[in-house]
Parts: C-alpha cells; structure tokens; sequence
C-alpha cells in the first residue's frame, strides 16, 4: 500500500480549523486505497526499503566523444575531447539500460558503473532523440544484474511519493524524495511529441537517464530535464514516462533500428475559452479538428473538421503534443479509442493508426544543376520527411536539404539548408520538377525557422 505523510499532515490541518474530510476518507482509508498514516510511530516510516531495492539497478554513465573544431585564429582544423556524465536504469538482466539520448548523443565511448562500482563498457543499441531515450547494452554481462520493472500501467495520481535516483554532478549515486506535481506536462520545450511527469524531487545536472520510481520500487520514468534559472534544482523536473520508455526499449530488444511513430492523420487546436463558448462547451477541454489528412487512419475512422477530440484510449489529451503523444506510444496497425466530441454529442470512434505516409529518406535529394537554383539538393515534402525534419507532417513545399556553397542557389538568390520553397511566382510548389531551370527574375516564396519570406532569382 502506498502512504502519504503529506496528506496525512493535511488531514491533521483540516481538523485543526475545524474542517471534517469525511466527504473524502473513511477511517483514514480514501476510495482508491490509499491510507493514511495512523499513529506517531507510522510517521517514522522510511524510504530505505525502496531504496535498498532499486538503487542496485540505478548506475552512473561517463561518456567520452570528439568534436571537430577550428582554430579561432589561424582557421587549422582540428579536435576536441568532450565528455558528458549521466544516468541509467538497467531493465534486462543482461545489461540492458536506459538513459536519456542527450547523456550519450555524439559520444564514442561509454563506461557504466553499477551501484557496487563494477564498471562496464556499453554500446548504443537505439537513440530516440524524439523522446529523449536512449538503450544501451552492457558489454562482458556473464550474470543477471538487478533489474527495474517497468511500470507503464500509468496509475499515478498527482500527490503521489516518488524517488529521483541518480548521480547529480557527478558525484556517486543519490535519492531525493517528492511528489508528483502534475502529469501529462506537455507545454514543456522539452518535445513535441513528449507528455512528461512534473515532480518536485531535486534533480540537478548528472540525473538525466536516471530513475523516478514510485513507492512499490517500479520505474515510472527516466528523469530527463528540470526549469532553472541557476542549472541546479528549483523543484520542477520532468520525467518521460514509463509508456514510452517501454516503447522505446522494445523498439531496440526487437531489433529496430528507430522508434517507428504511428500517426492518425489529424491536426488540431488546444479549446480556449474563447473557442469553449462558441462550441457550447461547459469548460475549455480537448483538441479541436483543423484538418484531418485524406485517407489517413482519422478519416477513414470518420473523424472530421470540427469534431473535438477529448480522449485517446481513456487518457485525456488538450493539445497537439498531448495528442502525439498518445498515439507515439502505440505500434502501427494498432486500434485507439477517439472519444470526440461532435455538435455538443459525445461519440466514441476507433481508428487503426498507421506509419506516416511517404519517404522520409533525404539522401534521395534531387541535385538542381541548371538555372537559378543550381547547386541546390531538394526534396519534395512528405508527412514522413516532415515528421523526420522536425517539422509539420501537413507541411507542404519543396525543402533544401544541402547547398553548394558555389553554386548559384546560394549565391545569387541566398538558399540556405533547411528553407522550404512554398511558391515560386505565387503558385503552390508541389514537386522538385517546378524548381528547375528557374529564369532570372521569379520569385519565391521561402520559409525559414518559422519565417516567410521572399527571395529572388536575380
């Protein structure tokens, strides 16, 4: 059983003013289980328990890279060693563990050290940088270490006891102890495709990848991020969820090479309150349809323009990124229960979500090698590419995957990687085909980092 000497401390206030909690607990006992601490000698409960369980599967990652850099004065080109410490969870008696992507990203040699400072050399099995997961395989494993269970039954409720485990500065492995402070954060600039858990433990640099368990010692996340003004804890850190973490390590165990994103095919709008009273609703809630991509799994579910999606499988979404997440965490062809609302009415619709549509290998670049764009290496977006890029897979246009330095594209009209061509002359492009052989004088219409503008082909 789970216990809370925070809401036992507040049942104690309630009484104090004079307030009865009646409405909410019986004999110290609340409807879903939980209970309270009875006694004096129940407040001296400790945390040690849990702790001698999971910190054995708890290790610490230093990573070694280089990087290309030059000199600042004489331009000679050379290298740098840069190192990264960090955090991990092994979840496969095998040596399977999961970090966080930016502990190992870039890095050419990994060494993890366990809770009983034997150390191991480990190689990347996986890196999602979308999720911010990564799956490392110790190396020279020839017996069963210490495992955690991943817990993705998402049962949490905000109040909740949780422990950070980790090696914060490098400086051997802590705990710290907090609540969880809210769920489903997505507004976070961490992803935009991530739905994180909020909690108040401390968790300081050299946490990430390490582990936020609850009080039946079960992995319900992998630190990866806190808000602070000073780089030290200010008590909002943010965990990936045990959901993905999940899907992250089966990708990798499975033998995959990149998490494989499902999508359904619609885009949205976060219900203001402004939007709440045009539709009638009783409070702003879900994610108003925008555009739903023809043939895809949300319109063939009959999902439409309009319609107010308030729920994915019982898990309430309120924006897009809530949305993406939800359906990330699922395996192409599998089913999801849309609750929607349409013309005030609730409806349940399923839909089977599916890989995104197109190619999203950008080597396939077509290389533009007359007129005014020569030099420059195009690809005609698709939802997959989009996606891949970062971007909008509604996203429509032509984007610059490279341009020659030498070439006219950059030096006459100012190309640069990662601008996407919308229009040339005021008309939609649609293929890589309308950007050939372009005379002087056309006009293009270019997005860049989020910007629209217009450059000329002089």
């Amino acid at each position: 059983m789970k216990t809370s000497t925070l809401a036992f401390a507040l049942a104690l206030t309630l009484a104090a003013c004079g307030q009865s909690n009646d409405s909410r607990a019986q004999d110290g006992v609340f409807a879903d289980n939980r209970v309270l601490p009875a006694d004096a000698q129940s407040m001296k409960a400790s945390f040690a328990p849990v702790v001698r369980e999971t910190a054995p599967a708890v290790v610490n990652i230093a990573a070694i890279g280089v990087q290309q850099v030059r000199d600042p004065f004489w331009g000679i080109p050379g290298q740098r060693q840069t190192g990264s410490v960090g955090s991990g969870v092994i979840v496969r008696p095998d040596g399977v563990v999961v970090t966080n992507n930016h502990v190992i990203e870039g890095m050419q040699q990994i060494r993890v050290t366990l809770n009983d400072r034997r150390e191991f050399s480990a190689r990347v099995v996986l890196a999602d940088a979308r999720s911010d997961i990564a799956v490392l395989q110790l190396e020279g494993v020839n017996e069963r270490l210490p495992t955690l269970n991943i817990d993705d039954r998402e049962e949490q409720q905000v109040g909740d006891l949780v422990l950070a485990i980790g090696n914060p500065f490098g400086v051997g492995q802590t705990v710290t102890n907090g609540i969880i402070s809210a769920l489903n954060r997505t507004e976070t600039g961490i992803s935009d495709s991530g739905s994180f858990i909020q909690t108040d433990a401390a968790i300081n640099p050299g946490n990430s990848g390490g582990a936020l368990v609850d009080m039946d010692g079960d992995l319900i996340g992998i630190n990866t991020a806190i808000f602070s003004r000073s780089g030290s804890s200010s008590g909002v850190g943010f965990a990936v969820p045990a959901t993905m973490v999940r899907r992250v390590v089966d990708s990798a165990v499975g033998g995959a090479k990149a998490v494989v994103r499902p999508w359904l095919g619609v885009k949205g709008e976060s219900v203001s309150a402004d939007i709440a009273r045009s539709l009638g609703l009783d409070r702003p809630q879900g994610l108003v349809v925008t555009d739903v991509w023809p043939s895809g799994p949300a319109a063939r579910a009959g999902l439409r323009q309009g319609d107010v999606i308030t729920a994915i499988d019982g898990a309430e979404v309120n924006d897009q990124g809530g949305l993406n997440f939800r359906v990330g965490t699922r395996e192409p062809n599998e089913s999801v229960q849309i609750a929607v609302l349409r013309d005030g009415r609730p409806e349940t619709l399923e839909a089977r979500v599916q890989r995104l549509p197109g190619d999203a290998d950008i080597d396939e670049a077509t290389l533009i090698r007359e007129g005014g764009l020569s030099g420059a290496q195009v690809l005609t977006l698709n939802p997959a590419l989009a996606d891949s890029l970062g971007g909008d897979p509604f996203a429509s246009g032509v984007i610059v995957s490279r341009v020659d330095s030498r070439g006219y594209a950059r030096r006459g009209v100012g190309l640069q990687a990662g601008d996407v061509i919308l229009a040339v002359n005021g008309r939609a492009v649609t293929s890589t085909q309308q950007l050939v052989d372009l005379p002087r004088g056309t006009q293009l219409t270019v997005e860049r980092r989020g910007q629209r503008g217009i450059l000329l082909v002089r």
